[in-house]
Order: C-alpha cells, then sequence, then structure tokens
C-alpha cells in the first residue's frame, strides 16, 4: 500500500514543525475564536456533537445496570482522554471556516478523506488503548481496597466512597492515576490531530511535535490541561448533556491553539527565470 505511511509524511521524510511560545491570553484568544466558530452554525455543531451526551448517557446506564458503579467516574473522567481524536470533524470544520470554504456539518465527515487518515487511526487507537488501560486501572485501584464485590447500590458506593478511610484513599490514589493518563494524554497530542490535518507529516511527527509544543510551554498547556478538564466535568455533570455544547467550543478552539502554538508550513520560493 504505497499511500499507507505512519512513520514520516507520503515522501518518507520525517520532519519537525517549528513550535512558538505562546501566552496565556493566546490560550483565551484560541477559546474566544473556538467559541466563534461554534457559534457560526451552533445547531450544527450541537446536532454533530449529540452523540456525545448521548453515548456518556449510555455508559452511565450500561456500568449501573452491570453492577459496574464504581466505573462510572471513570467513564466520565475518560471522555478527556479521547477528547482529542473524538473532535477530529470540528477541527476539520474550524480548517475550512479558516479558508472561507463551506462549513455545513457534513464536512466534518471528510476527515475520512484526509491523506493523513493512517496516522489519525494510528493515534486514535492509541489513545483508546490509553482509555481502556485507565479503566482497567481504576478498577484495579478499587478493587485492591474493597474488594472483587461490586457495590450494592450508588447510596452505599456513594457512602463508602465519602465517609471512610478506604473511600478517601481510593480519591486519592484515583485521581492520581487519572492525572498521569491526563498528563500522558496533553503532552502527545495537544496539537497533533490539527497537525495532521493541515499537514501530512505522519503521527510520529505529529506526537513529537505536540510534546514540544508542551515542552515550549509548560506552563499555558497545564493551563489549558485543567480548561480542557473543568469545562468537560461541567459539561457532564447535567447528564452529559452540556457536552454538545462544551466538546464543539473545545474542538474548534484546539484548532486556534495549534495556529498558535505551531509555525505555518514554509513553501519553498523559486525565482523565474528572466
Amino acid at each position: 500500500m504505497a499511500g499507507f505511511h505512519v512513520m514520516a509524511n507520503a515522501q518518507g521524510i520525517h520532519v519537525q514543525p517549528a513550535v512558538r511560545r505562546i501566552t496565556t491570553a493566546d490560550l483565551m484568544d484560541a477559546l474566544r475564536l473556538g467559541f466563534d466558530d461554534f457559534w457560526a452554525k451552533p445547531s450544527h455543531y450541537v446536532f454533530l456533537c449529540l452523540i456525545y451526551p448521548i453515548v456518556g448517557l449510555i455508559l452511565t446506564q450500561w456500568s449501573s445496570g452491570s453492577n459496574a458503579i464504581q466505573l462510572v467516574y471513570p467513564l466520565m473522567s475518560g471522555f478527556a482522554l479521547i477528547g482529542p481524536f473524538a473532535a477530529i470533524g470540528l477541527y476539520e470544520i474550524s480548517r475550512r471556516r479558516e479558508l472561507g470554504m463551506s462549513t455545513h456539518w457534513r464536512h466534518a465527515l471528510d476527515v475520512r478523506r484526509s491523506p493523513a487518515l493512517p496516522s489519525i487511526a494510528v493515534i486514535g487507537i492509541l489513545l483508546f488503548a490509553l482509555f481502556l488501560l485507565w479503566l482497567f486501572t481504576a478498577q484495579s485501584i478499587y478493587t485492591r481496597l474493597f474488594g472483587d464485590e461490586a457495590p450494592a447500590s450508588i447510596g452505599t458506593f456513594l457512602r463508602d466512597v465519602l465517609t471512610t478511610s478506604r473511600g478517601w484513599t481510593l480519591i486519592l490514589f484515583g485521581n492520581a492515576a487519572g492525572f498521569i493518563f491526563a498528563v500522558v494524554v496533553l503532552a502527545t497530542t495537544v496539537v497533533a490531530f490539527p497537525l495532521l490535518l493541515d499537514r501530512d507529516v505522519g503521527a510520529v511527527a505529529a506526537i513529537e511535535t505536540s510534546a514540544r509544543a508542551v515542552m515550549a510551554n509548560p506552563l499555558q498547556m497545564a493551563l489549558w490541561g485543567l480548561i480542557v478538564a473543568v469545562l468537560l466535568i461541567i459539561g457532564s455533570i447535567p447528564l452529559f448533556a452540556g457536552l454538545a455544547v462544551v466538546i464543539p467550543i473545545l474542538g474548534h478552539a484546539t484548532w486556534h491553539l495549534y495556529r498558535k502554538v505551531v509555525e505555518p508550513e514554509r513553501v519553498a520560493q523559486t525565482r523565474r527565470p528572466m
């Protein structure tokens, strides 16, 4: 498959896009621009993102009905781990709007025609694997503290977690583990998917560029991760309904963050003969 390339770009070249230093003002401007993109056609984007609250409700219902109440919180927080991939259609909408092209919600599906689709798929699979590993880790911590028996009810589970020493230990170690997973995802994918939509650089270069962007802007990227986490929590509280608004705004804002962090591609200039 000549068209299948992941480690490098289509020419087999490993490129390293240059990254900039940014400020907190750049983060706020990216959020503002993300809201502008959302507000341009909010009904389209809410429709597009209804799948996220619906999936959240299904997963919550499944975990409750399958005696897996202890996994409700890990499932909710796991949105932050797969969010960069889940919002890829929104990056495409922002890219098209930036170029003055049509931004109908159906164009979010144009990602499937991207020459970088193999690299996008590989990083998406890596995120999904991290999501599953996070659920396994969360379940292991719970089992270590409370045993193999599932909680009898939501009330019993909340009482055990909030009023016992084992519960507070679960909160401490569970959130510490979740923080590590979130840092790994942020450091490897903060601009990876927008970069691949903009330039087919390959999965390795996209991950490396994200890591270099985080190392160049540690405080700003930490603040960005905090903003994303807080907004996702707020969007998840009312039965995940708020995700239909939060996710598109964050998705569009991530595209604009990419534009602020990564230098544009330089096009070689050739001199015409006199």
